[in-house]
């Protein structure tokens, strides 16, 4: 190892070192489930925005960008078995669409696992209906996911849309609809116990769904912008994202108070050194993320064009515990595999690589737009891990291990020190053909 190698090793391993003993990544992860699930739209999100600004304040100043998002509010929402009138365990999905103000009476059609071709084969029986599908483990390569079966069997001409969350005790499950203010038809996720309750033949049940469209809704993003040291790179950025917001279902520990409380902490531990940096370095906190990724969307749209020309690589950061395994979704950009498992050498770890894109986070949004883009998540394709339990009452700190924690943010790092240190970032851009 030469001279220049054995410093640079050193001068890592000592950020590295801070990390693992960082304290306040812990505290920090602690204070943001205590601000509840932070769905958008709700006190319990600014709250933790104000919180998050005032950490990240610590270190530089902290823009308020303000974001356009399709917002919506549920002020009542219930499922009813008829006609015995019990009350089932269920949610809306966010932005779904509203019934009647007394709510609509359905048939109900179980149709298993869901997919769209399991909803064609079922022809006309699926008109009219309350279509029952089941909520599939959301990071694999198998997963059909849930708005694409609500999209078929919109399309099918469902009059309705249940997903099954398929693990009995958790309760209801709950994600996205995608309307975004659009068609579409009323949407609610429910527990498994629910669901074994409409299996008999011939189950009807009532559906209500009240609140309102708001197609003006604004939050912000939070953006802390940390320059590098030499003047030949000034304008460059590696950009460092997760997502505030999550569901009101219980805590959203894993999705995503551990991606926003590991950005802090790297944010902590790379400020006083960004002097020693070739380019800079944004940290972004997004909202409306849990809506279709309509937060990061909007604001890379709203943005000038040199500001996302300027952007060299973006490292988002979503659901890092649940599982010791990582890997990195590294959306169709060919060579960032290789880059993503040097920078994790760094840490002396390895991580796995998916290369096609997954729409499944921020990270999505920025390769949308020309701009390499990964996604560091635990878990991808481990179904029995902790992280079947998102987006249900489960999702509380007690699922989440301090060590695996910690180490996400140190493998995270060495991405990010390759990234501000490389002389170039320029090959990072090239992509499969099929992603292009």
């Amino acid at each position: 190892m030469t001279r220049d190698a054995a410093a640079e090793r050193a001068a890592f391993d000592e950020l590295g070192r801070r990390l693992r003993n960082d304290r306040e990544l812990w505290t920090d992860f602690e204070a943001l489930c205590r601000h509840g699930g932070r769905m958008a739209g709700t006190a319990s999100e600014r709250a933790a925005q104000e919180w998050c600004e005032r950490q990240l304040a610590a270190f530089g100043p902290v823009s308020r960008e303000p974001t356009a998002y399709a917002g919506w509010r549920c002020d009542h929402a219930s499922l009813t078995s008829l006609p015995d009138g019990r009350q089932l365990e269920a949610v809306p999905l966010l932005g779904t669409a509203f019934t009647p103000e007394a709510g609509v009476d359905l048939p109900v059609l179980d149709l298993g696992r869901g997919t769209p071709d399991m909803i064609a084969a079922a022809g006309e029986a699926v008109r009219g209906h309350a279509v029952m599908v089941r909520h599939e483990y959301p990071f694999s390569t198998q997963t059909v996911h849930r708005r694409v079966k609500l999209g078929a069997a919109h399309r099918a001409g469902a009059a309705a849309f249940l997903v099954v969350q398929p693990e009995a005790g958790v309760g209801p499950v709950s994600g996205s609809s995608g309307r975004a203010g659009g068609p579409g038809i009323p949407a609610m996720g429910i527990s498994a116990e629910a669901a074994q309750a409409l299996q008999k033949a011939g189950a009807r049940v009532r559906l209500t769904i009240r609140g309102e469209d708001l197609p003006q809704a604004r939050t912000d993003t939070l953006v802390l912008d940390l320059p590098g040291g030499q003047a030949e790179r000034a304008e460059e950025r590696v950009v460092l994202s997760a997502h505030i917001d999550g569901h009101p279902l219980a805590e959203s520990a894993l999705d995503n108070a551990t991606g926003a409380a590991a950005a802090i902490a790297l944010a902590r531990a790379f400020a006083p050194r960004m002097h020693a940096m070739r380019r800079g370095l944004t940290v972004c906190l997004f909202s409306a993320e849990e809506w279709a990724l309509n937060g990061s969307r909007e604001w890379l749209a709203a943005m000038p064009e040199p500001r996302r020309a300027a952007m060299a690589l973006n490292v988002n950061l979503d659901s890092l515990a649940g599982s010791p395994r990582l890997t990195a979704l590294t959306s169709g950009f060919e060579r960032l595999g290789e880059f993503a498992r040097a920078g994790a050498g760094l840490a002396g770890n390895d991580v796995g690589i998916h290369l096609p894109l997954m729409a499944n986070s921020d990270h999505a949004n920025f390769a949308a737009c020309g701009i390499p883009a990964m996604r560091l998540i635990a878990g991808f394709d481990e179904p029995g891990s902790a992280l079947r339990l998102l987006l249900t009452p489960a999702d509380t700190r007690a699922l989440v291990d301090e060590g695996q924690l910690r180490n996400a943010a140190v493998v995270a790092a060495g991405v990010l020190w390759q990234a501000l240190r490389a002389d170039s970032l320029a090959e990072l851009r090239d992509r499969a053909a099929e992603a292009a």
